[in-house]
């Protein structure tokens, strides 16, 4: 599948998170399979150069062609450029959302709310594919609310002016992140138009990422919140979409057992690597050290404070992990692994709380290299 003249190693692509999909996680998603990875939404405009946020949201060196950076503003000017300082800094494809549902980003007419008034789409559209000489993309809902969804409308004529590719969240803005997904409403896309038509919204497995693709025709799905603490489901969705043994995923809980657990254990702590190794560069600016830890006075450097965010989702497998170990005891009867097991999830959710507590790099690889001690039996974790 092609996005232009970029040909894509999965159908599989991971959706544009603000504050989720920062540079670490895009690498860590593009090891697991993911085919593309898109930046998290950005305003590329000259007076927000100079902040730290930008430099390092902006930061795409070494990372794998094709690269995708994801602009966002209310404009037709202002995207125009943000379209052509993309390219700046390494843009292989620019992307426009019009999806983002955040109340902060539709108070200022961005995101979905774009979405309200054709008129405006047609102009950004224009101004955007006409400033660059790269493929652009768009990322959108089903439209601004359960009475005006006009996604169908706004494909066709996004493709009439040369957008490559549509991503659809399938819910309408005023819907966010509840209630059921409109598929039948991204399919209804997908027999419009002749470009690629990426399905997303609770795709949260590969079974269900396999059952939407066959129902809805589309050219393959995006992948967003179920990535948290789960970067392996692209691994998982392209070895049952091309007909793979699920025995090819080596993360695979069911099929490989304690050899997952190790795998995805030794995940977690490159991730955190990566995560340490990149934001580190960004710690001596003023704009974070005036982030002080309220109950100590310390600073709080950029790379813990990230850490907290992207390793505690993990939290939740590690719960998988103590209750795939209490199916293996054949020494408990149903009442004791009951109990053990509930002692068990009790002592993650005390070690996540602990983890959101520590102030460095060296103190969080430690204390996850205890508690994968403990989840595999081998010893105790530290209170």
């Amino acid at each position: 599948m092609n996005i232009g003249s970029y040909k894509l190693s999965s159908k599989v692509l991971l959706a544009p998170m603000a504050g989720t999909s920062d540079k670490p996680f895009r690498m860590i998603c593009r090891e697991q399979g993911a085919g593309l990875t898109t930046s998290e939404m950005v305003v590329i405009q000259s007076h927000l150069m100079n902040s730290n946020k930008s430099k390092y949201r902006l930061d795409f060196t070494s990372e794998k062609s094709p690269i995708s950076i994801q602009i966002a503003g209310s404009g037709a000017d202002e995207l125009a450029y943000s379209a052509k300082k993309a390219l700046e800094f390494g843009a292989d494809i620019v992307d426009i959302n019009m999806g983002c549902p955040a109340k902060k980003v539709c108070n200022k007419l961005a995101g979905s709310a774009l979405m309200k008034d054709l008129k405006k789409v047609e102009d950004i559209l224009r101004a955007v594919i006409s400033s660059v000489e790269v493929p652009v993309t768009l990322k959108m809902r089903t439209g601004w609310d359960l009475e005006n969804r006009n996604a169908r409308e706004i494909a066709l004529l996004a493709e009439y002016l040369g957008i490559k590719s549509i991503a659809i969240h399938g819910r309408t803005r005023a819907c966010r992140f509840q209630g059921d997904v409109e598929y039948e409403t991204i399919s209804k896309v997908v027999e419009a138009v002749s470009i690629p038509v990426f399905a997303n919204g609770d795709i949260n497995s590969a079974e269900k990422a396999n059952s939407i693709l066959k129902n809805t025709n589309a050219s393959g799905v995006m992948i967003g919140r179920a990535a948290q603490g789960k970067p392996w489901i692209f691994n998982e969705i392209n070895n049952l979409v091309i007909g793979n043994p699920k025995k090819s995923c080596i993360y695979n809980l069911e099929v490989h057992g304690i050899e997952a657990i190790e795998a995805q254990q030794e995940l977690i702590l490159t991730h955190l690597n990566y995560i340490n190794d990149y934001y580190k560069n960004f710690n001596e600016s003023s704009e974070f050290k005036s982030k002080i830890r309220r109950n100590t006075g310390q600073p709080l450097d950029l790379a813990v404070r990230i850490a907290r965010k992207h390793i505690c989702p993990y939290f939740i497998q590690m719960v998988e992990w103590g209750k795939y170990r209490s199916l293996l005891d054949a020494t408990l009867v149903q009442s004791d692994s009951e109990q053990a097991l509930k002692k068990y999830i009790k002592t993650i959710e005390i070690a996540k709380k602990h983890f959101n507590r520590l102030l460095s790099y060296n103190d969080q690889t430690i204390f996850l290299k205890k508690l994968f001690s403990y989840t595999n039996k081998t010893g105790d974790i530290a209170a």
